[in-house]
């Protein structure tokens, strides 16, 4: 048990609220829109199994890619691996579980879950590397976290429309913009080592101006969502709120003040997937 909650700190498994809610608001507007119903209870359950085992994986599979390089940097030598806290053998079998239940989970759900799972791991593990050639690993990170609401809608429904890459493209370039934000704090450590970043890149300065940009690109977005799904006044409350938080946000760092990036990066955008979670149920319950 005292390997097991290592390894969820190490994978940071409370960053699962980030994606999971994205997940479920997928699922539920395919169904709507496709199906005129909402998702069986064994839907919700895979659904939710295939989502922690695809994150569980791929957040254990960065650590073990980047195992040397938090190894040499001050902020993240502590690593359960660098410090020595779970060997590789162990983090491989952990990721090995973790992608069967993935896989278990897609079996389960339909045969486009199962046909897409090779784009999904491609996905996974291909951005741990994308930081050793180039700056658009944030891109890149918010496409793969993007997958989630496009996994529930697949899941849910056994298709994929165009509706659902509105919703993707939401999530994607609202990753990207907050992890520009957590990028910072090793801007000059990433230079150092010729690591790939936007703030490394383009300094601090320009990046978090680029990671409004993101987050502009995402706010448009969800406005997109409420004209082609069945949405109404209480989602659109919900955006208010969602807006009201990014423009928050981006108020507590500045190129002089990087000592609130945390705030900025776990607290303000777990609150902004819940919101927009609950809102959009909300509105599809009562409306």
């Amino acid at each position: 048990m005292k390997k097991v909650k290592i390894i969820l700190e190490m994978i940071k498994f409370e960053h699962s609220i980030f994606a999971l809610p994205f997940a479920f608001l997928g699922a539920v507007l395919g169904s709507l829109i496709i199906e005129g119903n909402w998702p069986t209870l064994m839907e919700w359950v895979w659904i939710t199994l295939a989502m922690v085992g695809a994150r569980s994986a791929a957040m254990a599979l960065n650590r073990l890619i980047d195992a040397q390089i938090d190894q040499a940097n001050p902020r993240t030598e502590k690593r359960a691996i660098p410090a020595g806290q779970i060997s590789r053998t162990e983090a491989l079998i952990f990721i090995g579980v973790s992608f069967a239940v993935l896989f278990v989970a897609a079996f389960q759900l339909n045969m486009l879950a199962v046909y897409l799972l090779p784009v999904a791991v491609f996905f996974l593990v291909f951005y741990s590397y994308t930081k050793r050639f180039t700056w658009f690993c944030h891109i890149f990170l918010g496409m793969t976290i993007g997958i989630a609401p496009l996994g529930g809608w697949v899941g849910a429904t056994g298709t994929l429309t165009w509706e659902a890459f509105v919703l993707f493209i939401a999530v994607a370039m609202w990753t990207a913009g907050f992890d520009v934000i957590y990028a910072t704090q090793d801007a000059d450590y990433d230079k150092d080592v010729n690591l790939n970043s936007i703030p490394s890149h383009f300094g601090i300065p320009k990046a978090l101006r680029m990671a409004k940009g993101f987050h502009i690109i995402s706010f448009a977005a969800m406005i997109a969502l409420f004209f082609v799904a069945p949405l109404s006044w209480i989602y659109l409350a919900g955006l208010l709120i969602v807006g009201g938080i990014m423009i928050y946000e981006h108020s507590l760092v500045s190129p002089d003040d990087l000592s609130r990036v945390t705030v900025a990066f776990f607290t303000m955008n777990g609150i902004i997937s819940m919101v927009m979670l609950i809102f959009s149920i909300s509105d599809l319950m009562i409306l």
